[in-house]
């Protein structure tokens, strides 16, 4: 009974879910793109807030508790506190739009302390709910848990920003918080996410089940402690740390996206082309990239203090752009789309989580017709992603904000291509005409 309550008005909060996600991805990168063409700082400086403030907290907030109580169904959904979450999270981006365009550090610390109370919410009740024995039993739920941990800590991240900015000559902010900082930690949970999402429903349902979790064990470990680590390099400057870890994690997406090829090439020759998986496996191509542009990157900032602007040479900042670039348009953005293609049709078609907990969520949700579509669309993003760091390297601003306006449009697409399907006969209620 408690299921079937908690189920009540899931499909329409994941429906506003997938709107909202999706319109604010769209909207940070067309900002990005007009900021490239009109010259506004204004406009560069906002767009990544609009994507971290926005999406990487609805994300964590909505999507990642999907996944997680698909696992352990006694972490129940409300789908009335969601809809709140979705309500908070817009409230945010309004608040962080106000306080970057007027220059408000203290408008932007209270953002920051918001996000970090409404991250408090779930944090509680996962690990009053579960045991950490339960947590570390699941592969997954290791990866979605500390999702939530490193959300928190780059709200707080958040906070402390606005604060320095406000306060810049008290000295009791560490020299670390800045804005590129912020940003990186932003992206941990999103990354940490999606490696949750592909152990899940992509390598867990192989023939090799048990090599696969002791893989993604391994790699939680190398993924999520390299990450810490890294971090504490960079601050103290240590130039071989840096290049270490860096070449590691370099080596395991190698590993990775050569696994994941091969699992594709073997799920295409017997079941039909996933768009979704796809999507996936064009994230992690450009999370290779982006790990190369970050080695590059850390070649050229030898001798530049953390916190500098700019944070490498002058004359190669592209290869910083490119960088920072790969990961959110390409990795985390290619990757959350082929997670939308297979989780939002997989709820509002069932009107609740049990799709997501069968061995079957990668069956063929979708029409012919849309995956098509799909596919199309992958195109292309890849392209106009691809452009935009090429754009980058030739210091072109007119190709940088043609390509970065084409890349919204084709996100914004998700919005036409997927919604009829939502709006089908749900699962129940074929399967009682079948009857």
């Amino acid at each position: 009974m408690d299921h079937l309550q908690s189920d009540r008005g899931l499909d329409v909060v994941v429906r506003r879910f997938f709107a909202v996600s999706v319109t604010i991805i769209s909207t940070a990168a067309i900002l990005g793109a007009l900021g490239a063409f009109t010259g506004n700082h204004l406009l560069h400086r906002l767009h990544p807030y609009i994507f971290f403030i926005g999406f990487g907290n609805l994300a964590i907030l909505l999507l990642n508790r999907y996944l997680t109580a698909a696992i352990y169904p006694e972490l129940v959904v409300n789908p009335q506190k969601q809809m709140r979450y979705i309500v908070s999270v817009l409230g945010a981006v309004a608040s962080i739009t106000v306080a970057v365009l007027f220059e408000l550090p203290l408008l932007k610390a209270a953002t920051g302390l918001f996000l970090m109370m409404l991250v408090a919410g779930p944090l509680i009740e996962i690990f009053t709910t579960l045991s950490i024995k339960n947590i570390w039993k699941e592969v997954s739920v290791r990866y979605y848990i500390f999702d939530v941990l490193f959300l928190m800590n780059a709200n707080l991240g958040l906070f402390t920003l606005g604060l320095k900015e406000a306060f810049p000559d008290t000295g009791i902010i560490p020299f670390f918080v800045t804005q590129s900082a912020y940003f990186l930690g932003s992206s941990f949970p999103l990354s940490i996410s999606v490696m949750g999402f592909l152990y899940t429903y992509a390598w867990r349902r192989s023939s090799k089940r048990e090599l696969m979790k002791t893989l993604f064990s391994l790699w939680f470990y190398i993924f999520v402690g390299g990450v810490l680590i890294f971090l504490i390099v960079i601050l103290i400057g240590h130039y071989f740390g840096m290049m270490l870890i860096s070449h590691i994690l370099l080596f395991g997406v190698m590993a990775m996206l050569g696994g994941f090829s091969l699992y594709l090439y073997n799920f295409f020759k017997t079941n039909f082309r996933h768009p979704a998986l796809a999507f996936l496996l064009t994230g992690l191509a450009l999370l290779f990239a982006t790990s190369a542009f970050g080695i590059m990157n850390i070649y050229y900032i030898k001798g530049i203090p953390f916190g500098s602007h700019p944070p490498i040479r002058i004359d190669k900042m592209w290869i910083y752009h490119s960088h920072t670039h790969a990961a959110l348009l390409g990795w985390i953005t290619f990757s959350f789309i082929g997670m939308i293609y297979i989780v939002v049709p997989a709820i509002v078609r069932s009107v609740s989580l049990e799709k997501l907990r069968s061995e079957s969520a990668l069956t063929a949700l979708l029409a012919p017709e849309t995956m098509k579509k799909a596919f199309r669309q992958l195109t292309v993003l890849l392209l106009s992603a691809t452009a935009v760091m090429l754009a980058f390297f030739l210091d072109n601003d007119i190709l940088l904000g043609s390509s970065g306006i084409v890349f919204g449009l084709g996100v914004a697409y998700l919005l036409k291509n997927l919604p009829p399907e939502l709006y089908r006969e749900t699962l129940t209620d074929l399967e009682r005409h079948a009857k």
